[in-house]
C-alpha cells in the first residue's frame, strides 16, 4: 500500500511538472515571437497568438494601427506647416539653446546663405560671420530689428528680427527690404527734387509780392488785403518746402551723426532766446501776454551728437509748445518749461507746456508726415505738419527716442531721451 501511494504521487508530480513545462515553453515561444517582431515592427507581421497571447497581440495590433494613423496625421500636419512656412516671403529659422540651426525654410536658406541638409545643428554664427549680426544675436536685446546685407547680393539688404521662444529657442525672421528701400529712396529723391524746383519760382513770386506791397501806389487800397494773404500763403509754402528738404536730407543721410561734444548750456540758452522771440512775434497784440519760458538745465551734463540737427529737433519741440499754448490776455500767459537733466543713466530733454493738450487717440500718430490734430489751428499757428517727423528722424539718428504725454485742456510734455553712450559729464568750477 505504501509503495502504491508513493508510485501514484510520483506519477502525479511528473504529469504536473510536464504540464507546467509545456506552459512555460508556450510563454517563452510567444515571448520570443514578440521579441523578434519588435526588431522589425510591421502591422502585417504581428503574430496571431493563442490564449492570453491572442489578447495581447490584438491589443498591440490596435495600438499600432492608432499609432500609424496618428503618425500619418502628424506627417500631414508637418507637410502643411512646411508648405505654409515656405510660402511666406520672409525667411524663418529656429535656433536652439546654443544658437544652432534646428530648422529653416527655403527663403531663409536663400537669404542667409544656408543649406539645411548640411548645416543642421551647426551654430549659425559659423555660417553668418557679420560682426553686427553676431553682436545682435548675443545681446539678447531684440526689441528693434537689425539691418543686414544680403549674403549673395551686395546690393540687396535684409532686416533681421529675433523672437525669444520657450526652452531657450529663438525664431529668426529675415525679410528682404531691397524693394522697399528702393521705393523709399525714389520717394525721398522725388520730394527733394520737387522741393528744389518749387523753391526758386516761389521765392521769385514772394519777392515780387513783397516789392509791390512796399511800393507806394503800386497796389490799390482795396487790394492790399489780398496781397497780404498771398504773402502769408507764399511764406507758408516756403516753410513747407524748407521742412521737406530738411526731412529729405536727414532721411538720406544714413551715416552716423557728428559725435562732437555739445555745450548744452549754450545751446539751451540759445533755444530759450529764440523761443522768447517767437512768443513776441506771435503775440504782437499788446492785450495778449507773452509766454513765460522757464529753463532748468543740469550744468554738468553735455551730449555727443550733431549740433545743427539737435538744435533743429529741440527748437521744433519748443516752438510747438509755444504755438499750441494760447495766451488769453495780458495777465494770463502760457507757461513753457524747458528741462535738461539725468535720470536712470539717460539724458532727458523735455518741454512741458500749459497749452490745449492732445487726446490720447492722436498721440501715436503725431510723428507722421503732415498729420495734424487740428488743421485749422495748424494753419493759424504757421505749422507745416513736418516738425515732429523731423524730430523723430533726428532722434533715431542719435539712438534716442521721443516720449509724449498729454492731457486735454491741461498741457503736454515732449521728452527726447538719449542713451548713456551719448552723455558727457563735465566738471563745473565752484
Amino acid at each position: 500500500m505504501f509503495l502504491w501511494l508513493i508510485s501514484s504521487a510520483t506519477t502525479a508530480l511528473l504529469v504536473f511538472s510536464s504540464a507546467l513545462l509545456l506552459y512555460l515553453v508556450s510563454h517563452i515561444f510567444w515571448l520570443s515571437k514578440l521579441y523578434f517582431w519588435f526588431k522589425n515592427p510591421t502591422l502585417k507581421d504581428i503574430p496571431e497568438g493563442a490564449g492570453l497571447w491572442e489578447d495581447v497581440f490584438n491589443a498591440l495590433l490596435k495600438y499600432e494601427r492608432n499609432n500609424n494613423l496618428n503618425q500619418i496625421k502628424l506627417n500631414a500636419a508637418l507637410e502643411r506647416f512646411s508648405l505654409t512656412a515656405n510660402a511666406i516671403p520672409d525667411g524663418l529659422a529656429i535656433l536652439g539653446s546654443a544658437n544652432e540651426i534646428e530648422w529653416c525654410t527655403t527663403n531663409a536658406e536663400n537669404q542667409l546663405g544656408l543649406d539645411f541638409n548640411s548645416d543642421k545643428n551647426l551654430p549659425i554664427v559659423n555660417l553668418i560671420r557679420d560682426s553686427h549680426f553676431i553682436a545682435y544675436l548675443y545681446s539678447e536685446a531684440y526689441s528693434e530689428p537689425l539691418k543686414l546685407k544680403h549674403c549673395r547680393n551686395s546690393e540687396a539688404s535684409l532686416e533681421i528680427q529675433i523672437i525669444q521662444l520657450a526652452s531657450n529657442q529663438k525664431l529668426l525672421i529675415s525679410r528682404d527690404m531691397t524693394q522697399l528701400e528702393k521705393v523709399d529712396a525714389m520717394r525721398r529723391d522725388f520730394i527733394a527734387n520737387v522741393s528744389h524746383e518749387l523753391r526758386t519760382p516761389l521765392t521769385v513770386v514772394g519777392g515780387f509780392l513783397e516789392t509791390l506791397s512796399d511800393m507806394d501806389g503800386a497796389v490799390p487800397d482795396n487790394l492790399k488785403n489780398y496781397f497780404v494773404m498771398m504773402q502769408e500763403q507764399a511764406g507758408r509754402m516756403r516753410r513747407i518746402i524748407e521742412d521737406l528738404l530738411t526731412l529729405s536730407t536727414i532721411e538720406s543721410n544714413t551715416g552716423s551723426p557728428n559725435n562732437s561734444e555739445i555745450d548744452m548750456q549754450s545751446l539751451l540758452r540759445m533755444i530759450q532766446n529764440d523761443a522768447i522771440g517767437l512768443s513776441h512775434g506771435l503775440n504782437q497784440d499788446a492785450t495778449l501776454a507773452k509766454h513765460h519760458i522757464h529753463l532748468d538745465a543740469d550744468p554738468t551734463l553735455n551730449l555727443r551728437g550733431s549740433l545743427e540737427e539737435l538744435r533743429s529737433a529741440f527748437s521744433n519741440l519748443v516752438s510747438n509748445a509755444i504755438r499750441y499754448t494760447p495766451t488769453s490776455d495780458a495777465s494770463n500767459s502760457g507757461e513753457i518749461f524747458i528741462s535738461w537733466h539725468l535720470q536712470d543713466d539717460q539724458a532727458i530733454f523735455s518741454v512741458r507746456d500749459t497749452g490745449i493738450g492732445i487726446e490720447d487717440k492722436h498721440i501715436d500718430r503725431l510723428t507722421e508726415r503732415f498729420y495734424r490734430v487740428d488743421r485749422s489751428r495748424s494753419r493759424e499757428t504757421g505749422g507745416t505738419g513736418l516738425g515732429l517727423s523731423i524730430v523723430k528722424h533726428i532722434l533715431i539718428r542719435h539712438q534716442a527716442k521721443l516720449s509724449i504725454t498729454s492731457k486735454l485742456g491741461v498741457g503736454s510734455t515732449f521728452s527726447a531721451i538719449f542713451p548713456n553712450a551719448r552723455i558727457v559729464k563735465k566738471q563745473v568750477a565752484d
